[in-house]
């Protein structure tokens, strides 16, 4: 389906999706639920979808119980501000992304298109022809990155200079594309040179460009309220009139790595100085208590406590919120 995919590696849950009034479901992933006009035949391209962001948290391949409470509405409010800022709030150029009105006049009234039942955690977007790219910018040496540095030098094989330490900042930020794979399977890291290869040259460079442009006003706009954006990744289509569109979520805590300014220059051991505003809390128990094998466990009330405080706090300090 045109602009349906979402993120490759998400699998269907065992959750029945919400049953919504004019909007059919037609994908459930490890955390977002997708569903298109009721009066969309079924061979059809939708030109809006509804996107809605749950509270489910995944890791390590498994969603898992209980979910993060406020989750999908925390997120969602997030990346709403994050493309207002981009539509030039934030003092720079007007970047095209996929958010369609979510109201529509009754008369003289404004109607809500979103469902009460999902209102906060969901978006009306339109519909795109999404671009195989996973757009991953890279602004500090840290994670797998770090792990090819130790052993390389470089980063998705791009060579770096001796004498970086995890959590460094970059020269200057890598773009390191990656190719979403097949349903089911894991993306694919490839050179900028694959990328052309995949969607063209006139293709590959404006999405290079634009996630680095992106990127470059994001993180200024981070640092000016005391953040690091270590890393983050971006999904882009062409609208019905051929214009590269910024879709999907954006500079979530699902889709980036956020540190705390002034930790990770005071901190004195990798842990404090790059404690992320994300779920890795909830990774570090799970790796701390479940051996991968069979179903994870609950996850304790503490865990996911701190985990919401963790999303919110970052809203908080982004937004004002």
């Amino acid at each position: 389906m045109r602009g349906a995919r979402t993120r490759n590696n998400e699998r269907v849950t065992s959750a029945p999706p919400l049953e919504l009034p004019r909007w059919r479901h037609v994908y459930s992933g490890k955390v977002r639920d997708l569903y298109v006009p009721s009066d969309t035949a079924e061979d059809a391209a939708p030109a809006h979808l509804l996107v809605v962001a749950s509270d489910r948290v995944s890791a390590f391949d498994h969603v898992l119980a209980p979910g993060i409470p406020d989750k999908g509405e925390l997120l969602t409010t997030l990346s709403l501000w994050w493309f207002d800022q981009l539509a030039g709030a934030d003092g720079g150029r007007s970047i095209p992304n996929h958010l369609a009105a979510d109201h529509a006049l009754q008369g003289d009234d404004p109607v809500s298109l979103i469902p009460d039942a999902v209102r906060g955690r969901a978006m009306l977007v339109r519909s795109l022809d999404m671009q195989p790219i996973e757009c991953v910018v890279r602004g500090y040496l840290t994670g797998s990155g770090w792990a090819e540095y130790q052993a390389e030098g470089t980063v998705c094989g791009i060579p770096l200079p001796e004498g970086l330490n995890d959590g460094d900042r970059l020269p200057e930020p890598l773009y390191t594309p990656a190719f979403k794979a097949p349903m089911g399977e894991h993306d694919e890291n490839i050179t900028f040179e694959r990328s052309v290869e995949l969607v063209g040259a006139e293709t590959a460079t404006a999405l290079r460009d634009l996630s680095l442009e992106i990127y470059r006003r994001a993180s200024a706009t981070a640092e000016a309220r005391g953040l690091i954006l270590a890393d983050t990744k971006f999904e882009f289509g062409f609208d019905s009139d051929g214009v590269l569109t910024l879709a999907d979520e954006v500079l979530t805590s699902d889709s980036s790595r956020y540190w705390d300014a002034e930790a990770w220059r005071t901190g004195s051991t990798p842990a404090e100085r790059m404690a992320s505003f994300d779920k890795q809390i909830v990774r570090n128990w799970l790796a701390a208590n479940w051996d991968k094998q069979g179903e994870p466990p609950v996850l304790p009330d503490e865990i996911v406590e701190r985990t919401r405080e963790r999303y919110a706090t970052l809203l908080r300090l982004l937004t004002g919120a």
